[in-house]
């Protein structure tokens, strides 16, 4: 079994288009790896800078489900723009495999992505901006392995805990 952190880097996003004709954009991020979800705080206009950093816990094989279903390598970016007044609206999502990262990461101890720009596209799969991260996978010893619990929350899903 491999444990590890997998740390995303969000630095910004440009091109995204509006959705209000005459309306400016407050956008942010929601980030989700299997059952853990993240959001970044709101930015300003079409080429915000958030530069926010997420960890996630990454054990394999996975706790959700079967290790062969591909969602649980995949990083969902959904992009939303800030309403104060209304629902906010959805901007469009970019989708991050990263199998082959975890892998090489479990591997090597450590795998990289670097710097990289995904678009962010509608269902359709219309173009709707850009937007730039960082992904690294950092694996974990056993030492440091069995310092995390695993704990059931009241909605069924499972959190980590780390305890010294």
């Amino acid at each position: 079994m491999g444990v590890g952190v997998m740390e995303v880097k969000l630095i910004g996003a440009k091109g995204l288009k509006r959705t209000d004709f005459l309306g400016k954009i407050d956008p942010y991020v929601v980030i989700q790896f299997r059952d853990e979800e993240y959001t970044s705080t709101t930015a300003k206009g079409r080429r915000p800078v958030w530069n926010e950093e997420f960890k996630f816990r990454v054990e394999l094989p996975s706790l959700h489900g079967s290790d062969d279903n591909q969602n649980n390598y995949k990083i969902f970016l959904r992009v939303f723009d800030r309403d104060t007044c209304r629902k906010d609206d959805f901007l469009g999502q970019s989708t991050i495999y990263v199998k082959d990262l975890i892998e090489i990461g479990l591997e090597k101890g450590k795998a990289d992505l670097g710097t990289q720009k995904f678009r962010v596209i509608l269902n359709d799969l219309s173009y709707h901006g850009e937007i730039q991260v960082v992904i690294t996978f950092t694996a974990k010893s056993e030492a440091d392995q069995s310092e995390y619990l695993v704990e059931k929350e009241n909605n069924g899903f499972f959190s980590w805990r780390r305890y010294l």
